[in-house]
């Protein structure tokens, strides 16, 4: 089976690797069949995980590559790197402060059902849109056969995508759950926050394939976007449980595994 998946184009690679990341997202989504509140134990523990692995691919996998790439293309890889990883970081700063305008907005009026539900979904997909083209700008770069980018790399770094989907899924349904929306509504809104991740990672891919002097900054404002999000969403959320000691040591983990399969495998 990876052979096949090996031999399609790393367009097709991207969009499959990111249905897999929209399908945790719909699983994340579908506890609220099965329950009323989830364990917050093992939901900071698969964030933290999250973040190792996104910290890890965000060095291993687009900003070492992207390094190796300007330099072939003889850019100035230090201007280019840094204004493509801090290109990243604005693009979520500005996507936060939207969506905190609009959470504003929603409390400070009496907001019909269809509006709260679009704050909740759009608070997911400003940072799903980035996460879908990092998955792509991964596969997309396979074809320049540049170190430390792996068919091995892209998926882990899908996977560690995936793990963090999980729990922003559930953020959609279970908040829709409590203000009477049905369980089948509640599970179809969540689900639909991560369906943006797709469509993301066809763009970025296609970008990659069409303009090879833009990939090094593509793959510095991926890693930007990654980091952003570990460091403004995934950390500070897994360090709100009791046992936060124990939470690090699932980053730690994370960034391990990614590591391991980016250096061996690679």
């Amino acid at each position: 089976m990876l052979d096949s998946f090996n031999n399609l184009s790393p367009v097709l690679q991207a969009f499959i690797a990111c249905l897999f990341t929209w399908s945790i997202t719909a699983l994340g989504a579908s506890i609220v069949f099965f329950f009323k509140k989830v364990n917050k134990t093992l939901m900071d523990a698969l964030l933290g995980f999250a973040a190792g692995v996104m910290i890890a691919a965000s060095f291993f996998s687009l900003i070492s590559p992207a390094i190796e790439m300007a330099e072939e293309l003889k850019m100035n890889s230090w201007l280019v790197i840094s204004l493509g990883f801090l290109g990243g970081g604005v693009l979520l700063f500005i996507g936060d402060k939207v969506y905190d305008y609009l959470d504003e907005k929603r409390k400070d009026t009496t907001s019909s059902k269809a509006k709260r539900c679009f704050m909740l979904i759009s608070s997911i997909t400003l940072h799903n849109i980035p996460e879908g083209m990092a998955v792509g700008v991964a596969f997309g770069s396979l074809t320049y056969s540049l170190t430390g980018s792996t068919l091995a790399s892209a998926l882990t770094l899908a996977f560690g995508i995936g793990l963090q989907n999980f729990p922003e899924g559930s953020a959609v349904s279970l908040p829709l759950r409590r203000e009477g929306y049905t369980r089948g509504k509640a599970f179809f809104y969540g689900q639909l926050s991560g369906i943006v991740e797709p469509i993301a990672a066809v763009i970025g891919a296609l970008l990659v394939l069409k303009i090879q002097l833009i990939l090094p900054f593509l793959l510095a404002f991926a890693a930007g976007a990654m980091i952003y999000v570990v460091v403004e969403e995934l950390i500070p959320e897994s360090q709100t449980n009791k046992k936060k000691d124990l939470m690090a040591l699932f980053t730690i983990l994370g960034f391990m595994v990614m590591m391991t399969l980016d250096v061996a495998l690679g």
